[in-house]
């Protein structure tokens, strides 16, 4: 999870009247510390909840293609991580975090409810040579399967290895072979209750940039400067946002299942009122934290909130040209790709691109020789950044879908999980691993041998390579069934959340350690920038992963294994070999960053 609230804020407002040592404490901390680690214990619940089911609710419920529903996917998160930095700034100058915590959580709360109106399962069909075919789903044992309906006549459809198609006869036999790409499949769905969606997505993104930086905000302003408690108390806060997504990846897909879409939505709304509750209804206990900046003139708050709101139907739009953007042609090398991207695609590496290069010029010319290196050792671990986050977000995308497809859902043939619930996985293994992995690097800087920050950043892509390489070992040992047992999927999540603890907790640290003090805002801003990258990036990669699909499911459960380990093995060794990169040239970074641990 890309959750990294462990690093000062570089603007903190003035608290130096406030003695957060006095009056009672909660396990040695401000009793505060208590409200705001619910209050994203259960924001985190609602927004983990949800992201269980997003990816899988657009193919089954609203039966987009794997194309469509993964950069849909892609492109939500990519807005999550980058409206942090409109509504961090906005809080900084005018509204104050607890306003803006308020207000983000409130529109992320009706931004659920709004996905509760899903209308009715959109309809399959089929095109065969120009002419449109309805196609039946029927339920038998533990599975769906899929019938052409050609007048009284209903065929099986059975994809071929070879990618033609199979319509079978009740009695087995093959009536009609579609040649490959003469298959084609789509949905009726209703436009109406595809805005719909849309626009809860554009309220959870817009409420989410308001909300996330600034719970993180108001921890840090519960301890003056030089608290030994405060690197514990980040610590702990860290630990609510694993404890929310947890529970919520399990019992959010639980009643998508058991009882409806709306119900797992439902639950994450509920998650995100109780958020709101907790902030909204204080008590007076949060009085003198995340308040306005002093300013003068009349309050802009209101008309802040109004331009937020202005927001979502640009990200609408942004949204719908993410959908209709069409793949390129072919043969059409660099340039073809770049001009297929959409233009939420061409803005955010459009900007990337320019802010990198830019700062490093800068940084050159107004700099120290000191000054340049360090940001220059900041900027190669960004880039270095985009890379693991793309391949860790697969499992929000490619990885839900090969647990939906081609995993044994059982426990020790006991019970079954359901495709969503396996998110659960990382949730668990980070608050198994957090304090084994602290433990340990206490140690090895006890003893002088606790890795460097590169070394660590190159660590986590082998992992995250690694987990990958070994899921497709996995899946290299099926049996007639195509289907790899649950704990190849666990084992893969267990790598990766140590993988991310590798990374996760340093990075911003580490932002604010190297930058030159003028700019540290701006890095913090491409930080968060590069994870935004990497979120859209992780769409287009999951895109490539994608296998056709009948209403939602896939014919052959053969092809899409194959798919799917093909694009793992690849970019497993991508990723692995970047991180063994990086660790060859993690003594000239270091000495780049002269010192900064």
């Amino acid at each position: 999870m890309v959750d990294t609230p462990t690093a000062d804020t570089p603007r903190e407002p003035d608290i130096t009247h406030i003695n957060p040592a006095s009056g009672e404490t909660w396990f040695g901390h401000p009793r505060q510390l208590a409200r705001l680690f619910t209050t994203e214990a259960w924001e985190r619940f609602g927004y983990y909840g949800m992201r269980a089911l997003l990816t899988l609710y657009l193919t089954k419920h609203f039966v987009f293609g794997d194309r469509e529903a993964t950069g849909l996917y892609g492109g939500y998160t990519a807005l999550v991580y980058l409206t942090p930095l409109v509504g961090g700034y906005l809080a900084d100058q005018y509204l104050g975090s607890k306003r803006a915590v308020k207000f983000g959580a409130i529109i992320m709360a009706l931004g659920y409810l709004l996905l509760c109106f899903g209308g009715e399962t959109a309809k399959p069909y089929a095109t065969i040579a120009n002419q449109r075919y309805a196609i039946e789903v029927v339920d038998q044992a533990d599975s769906e399967v899929r019938y052409l309906v050609d007048g009284a006549n209903k065929l099986k459809i059975k994809g071929n290895d070879d990618g033609t198609v199979s319509l079978l006869a009740p009695d087995g036999s093959t009536a009609r072979t579609v040649e490959k790409g003469g298959f084609e499949s789509g949905a009726e769905r209703s436009s109406f209750y595809v805005t719909i969606m849309l626009l809860a997505l554009c309220m959870i993104s817009v409420g989410n940039g308001f909300f996330k930086p600034n719970i993180s905000t108001m921890v840090g302003e519960l301890y003056a400067q030089g608290d030994k408690r405060r690197d514990a108390g980040f610590t702990i806060f860290y630990m609510g946002i694993n404890l929310g997504s947890l529970f919520s990846q399990l019992l959010c897909p639980f009643l998508a299942v058991a009882v409806g879409w709306w119900a797992g939505f439902g639950l994450a709304a509920i998650g995100m009122l109780a958020s709101w509750t907790l902030i909204q209804f204080d008590g007076g206990k949060l009085n003198g934290y995340g308040e306005p900046p002093v300013r003068t003139g009349p309050d802009r708050a209101l008309g802040i909130y109004a331009l937020a709101l202005l927001g979502i139907p640009i990200f609408y739009l942004l949204f719908v040209n993410l959908m209709n953007a069409v793949p390129p042609v072919p043969g059409s090398g660099i340039l073809g790709y770049i001009a297929s991207l959409s233009l939420m695609g061409k803005l955010l590496f459009g900007t990337f691109l320019i802010a990198v290069p830019g700062i490093l010029i800068w940084s050159f010319v107004n700099g120290e020789r000191r000054e340049f290196q360090m940001m220059l050792a900041a900027m190669v671990l960004i880039v270095f950044n985009v890379v693991f986050w793309t391949l860790f977000e697969q499992a929000g995308s490619s990885l839900t879908l090969f647990a939906d497809r081609n995993t044994d859902l059982s426990v020790f043939g006991l019970f079954s999980i359901s495709a969503g619930q396996t998110q659960f996985f990382n949730a668990f293994f980070i608050v198994a691993l957090a304090p084994i992995m602290s433990i340990l690097w206490t140690k090895l800087a006890a003893k002088g041998l606790e890795p460097s920050i590169p070394v660590k950043f190159g660590i986590a892509l082998i992992g995250v390579g690694v987990g990958f390489l070994f899921l497709v070992w996995g899946a290299s040992m099926v049996g007639p069934s195509f289907k790899v047992a649950i704990w190849w999927l666990a084992g893969l999540y267990f790598i990766h959340s140590f993988a991310e603890l590798c990374i996760s907790p340093v990075g911003l640290s580490m932002i604010t350690k190297l930058s030159i003090a003028r700019v540290v805002g701006l890095m913090m801003g491409v930080w968060f920038l590069s994870i935004s990258v990497a979120q859209y990036v992780a769409g287009v990669v999951a895109q490539v992963a994608s296998v056709e699909t009948v209403g939602g499911q896939v014919t052959n459960l053969k092809v899409s294994l194959d798919t799917y380990a093909g694009v793992f093995w690849t970019i497993g060794l991508v990723s692995a070999g970047i991180g063994v990169v990086l660790l060859l040239i993690s003594p000239l970074i270091k000495k780049w960053m002269h010192g900064v641990q």
